[in-house]
């Protein structure tokens, strides 16, 4: 029997409490989702897609990624099903973890080649993370250059990715504005800037040469400024909305502010009436038809049910990002699971274990509330197998 709110009343799931405790929850109806086959009007939306890992590979940790081709490009064809562009190779593929540079540029070239035969946005992650060894800022910009050659030569926007391997040799700021604009007078085209905070990567503490966010900013507004004509817009992750506020009103005309703040992306996107921020972000990867639904109202200029639209998704995005926040990856590729885009629940280096039980049951939850389970009795089925691997069982 279905209620007139949605939920199915026949089915419910029990899940566990960290205390020991249980409480069951009413599985809901999954909602029919409209697809977007084209982008949104009124901001530009890219969502940092997650790779599937190949469940007979060894993908252990340590061991070289191994992929699902046709599950890992089918998520993306779901993405642009929604209006969506695809952020490629980035930290939600788990790059740096795991993910090594010689499958990340098949993974472009796949999809570069799907986004041009589906006419769709894809933008790709250009580091240095094959270099074995750098010891100089030359070293660190010779590597840029031959990532940015695939990612230009596979036909995608290029995405300048923070650099562990620049971290590590920069002595101060003058070395990131060296480095960076001989990278920004080679680019073919306009880039987008990724300034990836330590809260992902603790690996990235100091970046821009201070590990003074004020600091931080003026050298990375320095930079923005004398190559603006470079730079189709900048990527933050920080998480912090006051910090995104102040620098997209410093920003120099028409250079987007995409945002990448998991924690208070409906507000950043909806804007203070006079700036707004696009978005390029790892939470619509599990969120994709609802932001779409959210986008689809702001295109047609209803506030409110954009509002209303969005406001679901972001318990769920908060607890996905929930510290430590880079291992996010495991609840992006968890959701995608109970939703049936990949047949099973691992990832590249293991990283399936990186999260609790008690959390993916919230997840689980959290998802169920926003209706994005396509199949509810799928998914319901899925977390008991998780619970039960787990001992976990009432």
């Amino acid at each position: 029997m279905t209620s007139s709110t949605g939920v199915n009343r026949t089915s419910r799931v029990e899940l566990p409490s960290t205390d020991g405790r249980w409480h069951a929850i009413d599985l809901m109806e999954p909602r029919q989702w409209d697809e977007h086959p084209h982008p949104h009007s009124t901001r530009i939306a890219f969502a940092a897609a997650h790779a599937v890992a190949d469940p007979l590979a060894d993908n252990t940790p340590g061991a070289p990624a191994a992929l699902d081709w046709d599950a890992t490009l089918a998520f993306r064809r779901h993405l642009f099903r929604h209006g969506f562009g695809v952020a490629e190779a980035m930290d939600t593929a788990q790059r740096n973890m795991g993910l090594g540079w010689d499958v990340a540029q098949e993974l472009i070239i796949r999809s570069a080649a799907q986004a041009r035969e589906l006419g769709a946005s894809i933008a790709s992650g250009a580091g240095t993370d094959h270099l074995v060894s750098a010891t100089t800022t030359d070293d660190v910009t010779a590597g840029y250059l031959q990532q940015i050659e695939v990612v230009e030569g596979a036909g995608s926007q290029v995405i300048l990715m923070s650099s562990r391997e620049l971290a590590q040799v920069a002595t101060g700021p003058d070395d990131y504005l060296r480095v960076y604009s001989h990278l920004l007078a080679q680019a073919s085209g306009p880039v987008i800037l990724h300034w990836l905070g330590e809260a992902f990567d603790p690996r990235l503490r100091g970046y821009w040469g201070s590990t003074d966010i004020a600091a931080a900013t003026a050298t990375f507004l320095d930079l923005v400024r004398a190559h603006a004509d470079a730079i189709d817009g900048v990527k933050v992750s920080l998480l912090s909305a006051e910090h995104e506020t102040s620098l997209r009103a410093a920003l120099p005309t028409g250079v987007r502010l995409y945002t990448g703040d998991d924690f208070n992306y409906p507000e950043l996107i909806r804007g203070d009436g006079t700036h707004h921020s696009d978005a390029l972000l790892g939470a619509f990867a599990a969120v994709a038809p609802a932001a779409s639904a959210a986008l689809t109202a702001l295109d047609a200029g209803d506030l409110d049910l954009y509002d209303t639209e969005m406001a679901p998704t972001l318990a769920l995005s908060r607890h996905l990002f929930e510290r430590p926040t880079f291992h996010y990856k495991t609840g992006i590729a968890f959701v995608a699971w109970l939703s049936g885009h990949q047949d099973g629940f691992t990832m590249v280096g293991g990283l399936q274990s990186a999260r609790s039980v008690t959390h993916l049951a919230t997840v689980f939850a959290l998802a169920n509330e926003c209706r994005l389970l396509p199949d509810p009795e799928l998914a319901g089925h899925r977390l008991r197998l998780v619970l039960a691997a787990s001992g976990i069982v009432r």
